[in-house]
């Protein structure tokens, strides 16, 4: 049995995998910063959602097991937020903006270490349950 097997480190590579792709579309980004009719490109956002595969993702029912719980709708709805799409665009066709793109790679970057930090902690985890440090 491998790590993979494990659904939690399989979805751990699966987010190193997607993260180190952004990397390198970001960084062509910002090489093409002054390449004119370039415009910035960005991986499509990995959801949550479909890495659990579960076909009810969208709804959460809420369950009242004790009388003193809150009581709440049996259903609530995960809704998302819309981004608004700002950018600018040069003389020469150029539409990337170098602080975006800079900000974009460092949150992949702190992303990427957290994915890591993770990682690492259920795999020590995971030893510390078999019996070896």
């Amino acid at each position: 049995m491998s790590l993979q097997d494990i659904p939690l480190f399989a979805a751990l590579t699966e987010r190193m995998k997607w993260l180190s792709t952004r990397q390198k579309v970001l960084s062509q980004n910002i090489a093409n910063s002054d390449t004119p009719g370039y415009s910035a490109r960005d991986l499509k956002p990995q959801k949550f959602k479909d890495m659990v595969a579960r076909p009810d993702a969208t709804t959460l029912n809420l369950s009242k097991t004790q009388g003193n719980h809150i009581q709440v709708d049996s259903k609530q709805e995960f809704k998302t937020q819309k981004v608004r799409d700002t950018y600018e665009v040069t003389p020469t066709g150029n539409a990337v903006v170098l602080e975006e793109q800079m900000m974009l790679l460092t949150d992949t970057q702190i992303q990427y270490q957290m994915t890591t930090s993770l990682y690492k902690k259920h795999l020590s985890m995971l030893k510390t349950a078999l019996g070896r440090q």
